[in-house]
């Protein structure tokens, strides 16, 4: 890629940043001078906020296209190689050679470490977690949170890596998933139950995304006898359901070692 290429991706990359963003700033000043009729504090620091978002926002979308997105489905592609899986000399000799699903164990493994790294570096899920940290007075501790929603997306994604090696229907691991929400739902403390259901959706952000569909389209490209289009999306859904069931599942192991806690105290 020669440098005017470059140079003229950047340039267009912002300007539709720009135009992606300017409806927000409009919202957000209008309400500001027309609704609420007040001068806003710190204009020019707004300004210039507004300034870095637009340059760390057209950064981030021309790192996707360039490295994320690739790396997401060179690696999907190298890791269900044929010859990779079954340790073949060549192509010849892994041709021969019938796959199971638990040959894809290096899948599962990368699906996993991929989804606990992207998910403890989402912006957006340190945000949330220091603000619920800040509200509950520490109750809610930082780390916690993200480890435990970090877990979740884990062995979301590795679940799903698996429905896509196997092929089965996706709706019926999210039905299975939502019932155990729900009945989750119902035994957990009430303080965590909306920061759970938050937790589902934070996750599904700028780091996590781009990865984790990378992933899944790979897959379903390489896997034989999967479609793309019907096994390679889904993936995100496994990432927005299985952090609500273990924030959930961390609160509820929370309050229980904290209740036996309580009541050694009171013996002693």
């Amino acid at each position: 890629m020669i440098l005017s290429d470059v140079l003229a991706q950047i340039f267009d990359t912002t300007v539709a940043t720009f135009r992606d963003v300017l409806p927000i700033a409009a919202i957000l000043f209008g309400f500001q001078f027309a609704v609420i009729r007040k001068p806003l504090p710190n204009f020019m620091k707004v300004i210039t906020g507004f300034i870095w978002v637009l340059i760390g926002l057209s950064l981030f979308l021309i790192g996707l296209e360039w490295a994320l997105f690739p790396l997401g489905r060179l690696m999907a592609e190298q890791l269900t190689d044929p010859v990779f899986i079954a340790g073949a000399q060549s192509a010849a000799d892994a041709a021969n050679v019938v796959l199971d699903w638990t040959d894809y164990y290096w899948v599962y493994i990368f699906a996993f470490l991929i989804g606990f790294a992207t998910t403890i570096a989402e912006p957006s899920l340190i945000a949330v977690a220091i603000k619920a940290n800040e509200v509950s007075g520490g109750s809610i501790g930082i780390w916690g949170l993200r480890l435990s929603v970090a877990l979740g997306v884990a062995i979301g994604i590795s679940l799903g890596c698996y429905r896509i090696v196997v092929g089965d229907p996706i709706h019926y691991y999210i039905m299975v998933g939502y019932v155990v929400v729900v009945i989750q739902t119902l035994i957990t403390p009430k303080l965590i139950i909306p920061l759970a259901y938050d937790s589902g959706g934070v996750t599904t952000s700028t780091v996590t995304v781009p990865l984790v569909a990378a992933l899944g389209l790979g897959l379903a490209e390489t896997v034989p006898g999967r479609n793309p289009l019907i096994d390679g999306f889904g993936l995100i859904a496994f990432a927005s359901l299985f952090p609500i069931m273990s924030v959930m599942a961390y609160a509820k192991i929370t309050e229980k070692l904290a209740s036996n806690k309580s009541n050694s105290e009171k013996e002693s």
